[in-house]
């Protein structure tokens, strides 16, 4: 609950940056008393964040994670769609081609009642000769997750690194 509502706070906060920006945007004028309605929305999104940091603090040294829960949520849902269409890409098929036919991959597996990572490469290959086994492995969570080795990505390389930002940054 408190992750959601702290999330939810987000729309508050850029509510109130919207606030500020059109309060601001025609500045310097006249004697400048326009700016006595920047204080509002100011200090309410330092409060906001304030509280946001300090439950964030108490949830996080509370929290208890359950990897292997994680690990089974990841198989409900299509989280790793895209990755089948960027497969296709990487096979020459332009992403339109790519999203669509793994669109329709998607609805075979709701009428099958199948994860994508449940298909035979029979099953793949009825959808594009492009597909051979290796898609068994490139749609896996783990080569997944390490293919996004970008800034601000989810590969163990990048996470480690901002984790090891947050910690020189903590006080």
């Amino acid at each position: 609950d408190v992750a959601e509502l702290i999330r939810a706070k987000t729309g508050r906060v850029t509510g109130n940056l919207l606030s500020l920006a059109i309060v601001l945007k025609g500045l310097p004028l006249s004697y400048n008393r326009d700016l006595q309605e920047d204080k509002e929305p100011l200090f309410d999104s330092v409060k906001t964040l304030k509280d946001a940091l300090v439950l964030s603090a108490r949830l996080l040294a509370t929290m208890k994670i359950k990897s292997t829960n994680m690990k089974s949520a990841l198989k409900d849902g299509f989280i790793i769609a895209t990755d089948v269409a960027d497969y296709l890409v990487l096979k020459g098929i332009p992403f339109l081609e790519a999203h669509t036919i793994t669109g329709v991959i998607t609805k075979y597996c709701l009428q099958e009642k199948k994860n994508l990572d449940e298909l035979s490469i029979e099953e793949w290959k009825k959808h594009s000769d492009l597909f051979e086994n290796d898609i068994v492995e490139f749609i896996s969570y783990e080569s997944s997750i390490a293919r996004k080795n970008v800034e601000g990505g989810t590969s163990k390389e990048r996470v480690l690194s901002q984790i090891k930002k947050a910690e020189e940054l903590t006080i």
